[in-house]
């Protein structure tokens, strides 16, 4: 498989402390990639560092070989590496239809028109009707976001986040938060995600993890702790020990 997004010898500090360290990631075409380990591994700092909100102390970054490493946040969305939050970053006041129209709008070049645009532009119009179906959104589409379920919520960001036409899609615990009762929805919607779009998951539910990845990588104490297809890392008694809180490395995460 060709390597769409890669990054060699990556680092972090923050003052004397060690964030990220030489972490050498690679993310296959189409690939289904988890990233997992204990709270404080430096998952989220990972994200922050491939997506341009922070700036790496070493290493560099690169999307289909060409170097990134110093491309702001808003170009390298450009070039179609978008992420979703641990914590939603929508709009409140906005219903579903209205938050998926200004994104589309947004990639087609017309965004300072898109209340416009979803009345007059049939693509704005065919994308969120096709994004709604998908993301099983449409019984609330008119709703606005801060009425609606969590859940719904979460599947609003992950759809807001295909409207922008990823290559990479980085997708920060999207259970996170999510009630039982809802989560296998979650679970169907990341599933069901595009072949072509290479997909990052940072996840603690492991049931997520195991149904979903066919690559994984453990992340603990800032650095690459095992790399595995799904059943080498969960028959890993390594991992195990880090995630029953045993072993090195387990108190340090």
């Amino acid at each position: 498989m060709s390597i769409v997004l890669e990054t060699h010898q990556l680092g972090k500090t923050f003052g004397g402390i060690v964030a990220t360290r030489s972490v050498s990631l690679r993310i296959a075409r189409g690939a289904r990639h988890a990233l997992i380990g204990p709270n404080g591994a430096g998952k989220t700092t990972l994200i922050n560092l491939l997506t341009g909100v922070l700036e790496p102390s070493t290493g560099s970054i690169a999307l289909d070989g060409a170097d990134i490493t110093r491309l702001p946040v808003h170009q390298r969305v450009r070039r179609g590496i978008v992420r979703t939050f641990q914590i939603n970053q929508l709009f409140n006041e906005l219903t579903p239809l209205q938050s998926l129209a200004l994104t589309v709008s947004q990639q087609l070049g017309i965004g300072a028109q898109w209340w416009r645009a979803l009345g007059s532009d049939a693509r704005v119009a065919e994308q969120c009707e096709t994004l709604l179906a998908q993301f099983h959104l449409g019984d609330v589409m008119d709703r606005k976001v801060i009425e609606l379920a969590y859940g719904k919520r979460r599947l609003l960001e992950i759809a807001t986040a295909l409207a922008c036409q990823p290559r990479v899609l980085l997708l920060d615990e999207p259970a996170a938060g999510v009630p039982e009762g809802e989560r296998e929805e979650i679970f169907r919607a990341v599933g069901a995600l595009p072949d072509d779009v290479s997909v990052l998951l940072i996840e603690h539910d492991m049931d997520l993890v195991f149904n979903f990845a066919r690559q994984v990588t453990v992340l603990v104490n800032g650095a690459i702790f095992a790399e595995g297809d799904v059943l080498t890392i969960s028959n890993d008694e390594r991992v195990k020990a880090v995630y029953l809180g045993h072993g090195e490395g387990a108190t340090h995460g």
